[in-house]
This record gives C-alpha cells, structure tokens and sequence, in this order.
C-alpha cells in the first residue's frame, strides 16, 4: 500500500499556506485602517487660520499619479510587460474609464451638496451609501447575502450615524440668526445619488478587476492612467491655487497614504469584496478618534464607544 504524507485537508504545509494567508489579509487590512483614520487628523494639521492652504484637486491628481507611478513600477519589476508587447484592444481598456469618471463626479456632487444642506446633515446622511453599495453588490454580482449579513450592513450603517452624530459639535450653540440643520427636497435627491453613485463605482469597480484575467498591475496601470487624465481635467477647469501652492511634509505624507491605500483596495477588490472595504472604513473610526485625541487634543465621549461596539459586532454578524 502507497501512503502519501501531508496531502489532507489538514496537512501542516496547507495549515501553514492558511495562517501566512490570514496574517497577511490583517496587515493588509489592519494597514488600510490606520491610513483610513489618519486622514482627517493630517489633513486638519496642515490647516493655516482654519483654511486648507492647498488645492483639493491637485492634490487627487497627485495621487493618482503617485499610484499610477508604483502601478508602472510593479508591472516592470514582475515582468508584466509581456502584455504590453501588443496594444490592447480598446473594449478591455475603456471600461477602467468609468471608476474615475464616477469618482470625478462624486468629488464634485460633494461640492455641490453643500448648497442644499448643512455639512452635518451630509455627514450623517452620507452613510447611506454603506445601505447602496451592499445594494450594489447583492444584484450586479449575484452575491446573495445571508439574513444575518443583511442585518449586519444594516447595524454598520447605524453605527456610521451613530458616529456622525456623536462627532457633530453640540456644545456651541448658533444664534438665532445663525446657521442651523437644514436640508432641502433637492439637496436629499443629490444625497440619493452621491450613495448611489459611490455604491456604483465600488461594485463597478471590483467586477471589471475580476472579471479580466490581467496582471493587477496592468489594471491599476489603466485604472490610474485614466485617473490622472480625467481629475486633471477636473482640476484644470476648477482653476483653484497654484498646483502645488501650500504643499509641506504634512501633504506630501498625505499623498502618499492615500495612493498606498488606493493600491491596497485594488489587491481587496480583486481578491476579497466590496464589503471589506465597508467595514475597513468604518472600523478607522476608532483610530481616527485616537489620533484626534491624541494629536488635536479632541475629547472623546462615552458615547463614542457605541459605534465603535456597534462596528465590531457587524463585522461578527457578517463573517461568523
């Protein structure tokens, strides 16, 4: 009788393959979280007299830039050039187009909304879009999610207003005269779309990556590229300041998070879901909390503990 040693389901060689596996998808995530959380509390450090002393736009445009520098990068140091030795056929090039045209479009719906409604009612009405990207993604990729999953989207969603709610700052009170919450029929209706849209964009965005068997390299490489292009245009046209005016170590350090964590949510979308993504943002509440608190000196409530509870028992619900 042959006997084949260590072939099983359990055998140590596949048990090791698993562990390396899950140690490296909770870097990878864990990584996203810190960079996630960090955002707010970098972008705050570089105000001058309250103001953001760069441009928005020029600062996206660098880091697609930046993203599609370490795309080319990559695609050179694996040698996945050898896809390139014949152009590309223009039907599996223009469809990475449409992520960056729905971005570019969200960018300026942000914008727009802030007309028709007071930047709180956005913050906290800005967390339906976790309700239209679990959406999204049940009917475009026939992903049928479990009772308990739909549960659990429902409770992150409830834990994204939870925390909104608990960041707006209650203790200065307005003058009568002043600004309150406020939000129109058609500032809702842009609400409406701006979740859609996102939703749209992130599913959108995770089928193209699977469903084309191409090095992630290649893709980030025509995802990006038409990043550049079309946020420069948006960029050209807004007419803000100098490109580069007002840029410090604090931005550049932005940048650069930023463009690594828009590589590491192509490696989640090509290899894991969209879902993930859901909870990664929602979980770098707690980290952005810390670092405001930390480094701002903001002070945390009690309160602030229900979100944060209220994430860590979605993320059980949906992966139990």
């Amino acid at each position: 009788m042959i006997v084949i040693q260590n072939v099983g389901p359990s055998s140590p060689a596949r048990i090791r393959r698993h562990v390396l596996k899950t140690i490296a998808w909770g870097l990878l995530l864990g990584l996203m979280v810190l960079i996630y959380g960090s955002h707010a509390p970098l972008i705050t450090l570089t105000k001058v007299d309250g103001q953001v002393p760069f441009s928005p736009s020029s600062c996206v445009v660098m880091i697609e830039l930046f993203k599609l520098l370490i795309s080319v990068g990559t695609l050179l140091s694996t040698g996945g050039t050898t896809a390139l030795h014949a152009a590309p056929p223009l039907v599996c090039v223009a469809p990475y187009a449409v992520p960056a045209v729905l971005y570019a479009l969200n960018n300026n719906l942000v914008v727009v909304m802030q007309a028709y409604m007071d930047p709180s009612s956005y913050q906290v009405l800005s967390n339906l879009k976790i309700a239209s990207t679990a959406l999204f993604y049940s009917l475009c990729l026939g992903k049928r999610l479990r009772p308990s999953q739909w549960s659990a989207v429902g409770l992150l969603m409830s834990a994204g207003v939870c925390h909104s709610y608990s960041s707006l700052d209650s203790d200065k009170a307005e003058p009568e005269d002043g600004p309150r919450l406020h939000i129109t029929a058609w500032g809702l209706f842009l609400v409406v779309v701006y979740c859609c849209v996102s939703g749209l964009a992130a599913v959108y965005t995770e089928r193209m990556l699977k469903s084309q068997k191409l090095p992630l390299s290649l893709q980030n490489l025509y995802l990006y590229g038409f990043g550049v292009a079309i946020n420069s245009v948006s960029s050209f046209v807004a007419g803000e300041k100098g490109f580069l005016e007002g840029y410090s170590g604090v931005v550049w350090a932005i940048i650069a998070g930023q463009a690594a964590n828009g590589l590491l949510m192509s490696v989640v979308l090509k290899h894991g879901s969209g879902i993930t993504r859901l909870f990664v943002i929602s979980c770098s509440m707690l980290v952005n909390a810390v670092l405001s608190w930390a480094i701002l000196g903001l002070q945390l409530t009690s309160f602030f503990l229900i979100p944060v509870s209220m994430t860590g028992l979605a993320a059980f619900m949906y992966y139990r």
